[in-house]
C-alpha cells in the first residue's frame, strides 16, 4: 500500500511541475514505486513497463547527451520494448491499457514540450486507472483519477487559458 500511495504522489507532482528535467526526475521516482506495487499484486505486465519506462524516463532526462538520430532510435526502441513486454506478459485484452498508455507517454516525453507531458497525464489517467480497477488496487485507481483531473486542470491552465489571455 505504501508503494501506491508514493507511486501516486510522485506521478500527480510531476504534471504539475513546470521544468521537463524535473518533472521527468519525479516521473522516475513513480515508475520505480509503481514497479513495487505491481509487482505485490501480480499486475506483471504493468510491473515490467514501470521498469522499462524507469530507463527511458532516465535517458529523456538526459537527451542533450544524444544526438538527434540516437535520440529517435531510443524512442523506437522503447516503443518496441512496451509491444514486446505486451505479447511476453498477456494477460487478455487488459494487458492492452498500460501498454497504450506507456506509447503514449513514451512519445509526449520524448518530445521536449511540457505540452505534452501534461497531456500524457490525462491518456495516463485513463489508461491506467482503469487497468488498476480490473487488478481492484484501489488507492491507485483513486491515484490515477486524480492525476486526470490535475491533469485536465494543469492543461487547461497552462496550455488553454494561457493562450486565451
Amino acid at each position: 500500500m505504501i508503494f501506491s500511495v508514493l507511486a501516486f504522489i510522485a506521478v500527480i507532482v510531476s504534471v504539475c511541475i513546470k521544468d521537463r528535467k524535473k518533472s521527468l526526475s519525479v516521473q522516475s521516482l513513480n515508475c520505480i514505486f509503481e514497479a513495487i506495487y505491481d509487482f505485490i499484486i501480480s499486475a506483471f505486465t504493468s510491473a515490467v513497463l514501470s521498469i522499462i519506462n524507469f530507463i527511458r524516463t532516465f535517458l529523456f532526462i538526459n537527451k542533450d547527451r544524444f544526438s538527434k538520430k540516437a535520440y529517435i532510435l531510443i524512442l523506437l526502441l522503447f516503443e518496441l520494448l512496451i509491444v514486446i513486454n505486451c505479447v511476453c506478459t498477456w494477460a487478455g485484452v487488459i494487458s492492452l491499457l498500460p501498454t497504450i498508455g506507456s506509447m503514449i507517454r513514451a512519445y509526449c516525453l520524448w518530445l521536449s514540450n511540457m505540452k505534452y507531458v501534461r497531456f500524457s497525464g490525462i491518456t495516463t489517467g485513463i489508461l491506467y486507472g482503469s487497468y488498476y480497477v480490473y487488478y481492484e488496487g484501489w488507492f491507485m485507481v483513486l491515484g490515477y483519477l486524480i492525476l486526470l483531473v490535475t491533469g485536465i486542470w494543469q492543461f487547461y491552465k497552462n496550455d488553454i487559458r494561457s493562450k486565451e489571455v
